[in-house]
């Protein structure tokens, strides 16, 4: 059987709406978007073995699709209100009735000037090239006007914050020279500038964009295809055939679900939406609490964007910034990211033990075997994308290139295969395909605008870094932090929590990776440790992906519970308890980067640090849940964050007691069998319950 789905949620797809800018329209504009999002795609998809253009030129085609489809997807205003005063009768004033599901005058204007001002760069890049540094009063602004929409942009399409951030960023490159002595630097003008974020690529069309145009889109592409012909729909059915008749099942489908569904969506938003309109109405039903439920929901699905193949944006951006292969950063997040997901399923084991809860009735479960071999072609295209880019080793754009053709012969093949064994027109089917095709076009082009939006805002603050604000951010927190390594970790990681209330992943990424990373290498240094600069890259990167849960922003627990029909806050409070498990890892790793992977050799050895890592994250969870078996008492709780430092820091053990990080294994290993076996003789002993 499928499992039963709630009416689609208003409230819920809000929040994805306001993700991916989506609002009901009719008449021309309900044609014009899909057609604008739909040639996106096509050019994107033509990039890497069709249009052969230069990369400068690309960023600005890039661009300027992103800002068109921003100012006519996304309302100026949000929800429907009075504006202005007019007296229409002569009896007095009335109010106009601002409406979100048309396309006023003023929109077209802004995507007009958006596209011509995104294009500017590449019309006159020659000219541009050639003056650089002595801009013509209209270089500057083509670049005032760029710099004005694209912040407005951000503001439609992100909320107010990341303009907000940016603004306050170009307002210290004009004021900077009249800041404290240790903030002071010499004032940048109007021209420079420009010159920097609007005329060069070391701002607006920097590397964060280059990225997004060249890679990401294929990949958001790829999953939304995958998506809009069935396969999100796939990952649940297999994971409730799977998990759903153990103890909590419906939960432990839902992390499975969210993790399958990561895999390929990268957006913890419409993760949640996407998986939660299925699994928070059965979690509630099975006895979790609606909070409980959204909260697992909102942690499997933040969770999502750590989950190779293609684990969010960010990590396209990762392996340039790193100087690494997309294979190796993959590699590096694959521990981690697997132990954060099996522990959120053994989350959800503990849970349902204290609330003494039991799996689905088989009967309204689908069988697995049906499942798996009724939608296995869905697993072709995603086993082929991680075989050109592991095994093949092509580039991330190429692979996902391959990937989408993959893709759609399948789908093609599928739909003329049914339609044969349905005896229904070859004609009909092709039309279907064509449909699905079309509609994953439009999808991917939709889905790219905030991502658009927000890489290139976020070149606003990386052109100011660049202009000298760099260095004196990371004097001031040095200054904070002083020689202690640990209290600069604690201050980057609370920093990309409170950015992330407010930025995307992406662009929180951005931000602390130019602010942040290359003080923890220098210090780190400066102690006599090694830090690997892809370890304070994904030190940033998990913690701008737990900005989505966190409070009092955190716009996936508030789609969870729109669902969950529970308090947002009290949802996002619990889901970042439950997120707990992930935000220890970075810490470990930065000083054990054998959970990265790096300079480990031999499956024996990766097998090794994953079961010891997945146990350290057991007895973490059971000691931040205050349960294994039963409540904990303190000498058991002394015991699993003892089996915890054990397994995720044996080289600190080894190198104190002069063992091998072997024994270490053994031992953290061993006192996690121990606290079970105190906890299950206490059961046993008379008068036990």
């Amino acid at each position: 059987m499928t499992p039963p789905r709630d009416d689609p949620n208003t409230d819920a797809s809000a929040y994805v709406e306001a993700e991916f800018g989506s609002r009901t329209l009719r008449g021309v504009a309900g044609i014009l978007i899909p057609l604008l999002a739909g040639a996106w795609s096509l050019f994107q998809f033509a990039l890497p073995t069709v249009l052969l253009l230069n990369s400068d030129i690309t960023r600005c085609i890039h661009l300027a699709f992103a800002l068109a489809l921003v100012f006519l997807s996304f309302p100026m205003l949000k929800g429907r209100r009075i504006i202005g005063w007019i007296d229409r009768t002569g009896s007095g004033p009335a109010g106009v009735l601002y409406k979100t599901d048309r396309i006023y005058w003023p929109d077209y204007v802004l995507a007009v000037l958006g596209v011509l001002a995104a294009l500017y760069y590449a019309i006159d890049y020659a000219g541009i090239a050639e003056r650089r540094g002595s801009l013509y009063p209209r270089d500057i602004f083509a670049g005032v006007v760029l710099v004005s929409l694209l912040l407005e942009a951000a503001r439609r399409a992100l909320g107010k914050p990341l303009p907000i951030i940016a603004l306050l960023f170009i307002l210290y490159s004009f004021c900077s020279e009249f800041m404290p002595d240790i903030l002071s630097a010499k004032g940048a003008s109007l021209r420079k500038l420009i010159g920097q974020l609007a005329m060069s690529t070391e701002g607006i069309y920097g590397i964060p964009l280059d990225v997004s145009a060249k890679t990401v889109f294929l990949f958001v592409l790829f999953g939304a295809m995958l998506e809009k012909v069935g396969g999100g729909q796939y990952f649940i059915q297999l994971a409730f055939s799977l998990l759903g008749r153990f103890k909590g099942g419906p939960a432990k489908a839902a992390v499975l679900a969210s993790g399958l569904t990561g895999m390929v969506s990268g957006s913890s938003i419409a993760n949640t939406v996407t998986t939660g309109t299925f699994t928070i109405p059965l979690m509630k039903k099975a006895g979790y609490p609606a909070v409980k439920a959204g909260a697992i929901e909102v942690a499997a699905s933040t969770n999502g964007q750590l989950m190779p193949p293609i684990m969010g944006a960010a990590a396209f951006l990762m392996a340039v910034y790193c100087g690494l292969s997309y294979y190796e950063v993959v590699r590096a997040a694959f521990v981690p990211a697997v132990i954060s997901y099996i522990a959120l399923i053994y989350i959800t084991h503990l849970e349902a033990s204290k609330l003494g809860l039991k799996g689905m009735d088989p009967k309204d479960l689908p069988r697995f075997g049906e499942t798996f071999i009724g939608g296995v072609h869905f697993l072709i295209p995603i086993a082929f994308l991680i075989y050109v880019l592991v095994v093949k080793r092509y580039s991330p754009e190429y692979s996902a290139f391959y990937a989408i053709l993959a893709l759609a012969a399948l789908v093609v093949l599928r739909n003329v295969w049914n339609a044969t064994r349905r005896r229904e027109s070859l004609a009909a089917a092709l039309r279907l395909t064509a449909n699905q095709l079309w509609a994953s076009l439009v999808a991917g082009g939709r889905n790219m605008m905030p991502i658009g939006v927000a890489v290139a805002a976020a070149g606003i603050i990386v052109g100011v870094v660049n202009l000298g604000l760099g260095a004196r951010i990371v004097e001031v927190v040095h200054a904070i932090a002083g020689e202690n390594f640990v209290l600069l970790l604690l201050i980057t990681a609370v920093a990309s929590l409170i950015l992330g209330m407010g930025l995307p992943t992406t662009a929180n990424y951005i931000v602390m990776v130019i602010l942040t990373v290359p003080l923890i290498r220098d210090l780190s240094a400066e102690m006599g440790l090694v830090v690997p600069l892809i370890a304070a890259h994904l030190f940033c990167f998990f913690f701008g992906i737990l900005a989505d849960d966190t409070p009092p922003v955190g716009l996936a627990a508030y789609a969870a519970a729109a669902i969950s029909k529970a308090d947002p806050i009290r949802t996002g409070i619990q889901g970042f308890k439950y997120d707990i498990r992930t935000a220890i890892l970075p810490f470990m790793f930065i000083f054990n980067t054998d959970l990265l992977l790096i300079n480990v050799s031999g499956v024996g050895h990766i097998v090794i640090i994953l079961i010891t890592g997945v146990i350290a994250m057991f007895a973490f969870a059971s000691l931040t849940q205050n349960f294994l078996l039963r409540r904990n008492r303190i000498h058991e709780a002394i015991l699993l964050a003892l089996t915890v430092f054990l397994l995720l820091r044996p080289d600190l053990f080894a190198a104190q007691f002069g063992v091998s990080k072997f024994i270490v294994y053994v031992l953290g290993v061993a006192v996690f069998v121990l606290v079970h076996g105190l906890q299950i003789l206490s059961q046993r002993a008379p008068g036990s319950r």
